[in-house]
């Protein structure tokens, strides 16, 4: 039951950020770098979880969904001046942040406890 769990908090994570890139970003497919990329950082905590590398696998996924929490909302809603592009400030922009800030909270909630266990 615990494997489903964090399997399900995964793929709630992964969608959200999946659901937010291709929303916001043109011509967005799964094998693009913009999301290629960051996906591996799912399929790495999967891959430690599986390997029964759970307390890892915890740490890794609570910076990883701290990442993108924090990160996501820092680097893409913000417009600050250094970066490279201009996010666009609507609210749909926002609202599609949001869905992406809360679909990473089942992963920070499992990572979290992962953390706490002893034993594994």
């Amino acid at each position: 039951m615990k494997g489903l769990v964090v399997g399900g908090a995964l793929v709630v994570a992964w969608a959200g950020f999946v659901v937010h890139n291709f929303a916001d970003l043109a011509g967005q497919t799964l094998l693009s770098p913009e999301t290629l990329y960051p996906s591996l950082g799912y399929v790495a905590i999967a891959a430690l979880w599986v390997a029964r590398a759970r307390r890892t696998g915890g740490w890794v996924a609570l910076g990883w969904g701290g990442l993108q929490l924090v990160g996501g909302a820092i680097i893409s809603v913000l417009p600050l001046s250094f970066l490279p592009f201009g996010p666009e400030q609507t609210v749909r922009h926002y609202l599609f942040h949001v869905l992406y800030g809360v679909a990473q909270v089942p992963l920070l909630v499992v990572a979290w406890r992962a953390t706490r266990r002893t034993g594994e």
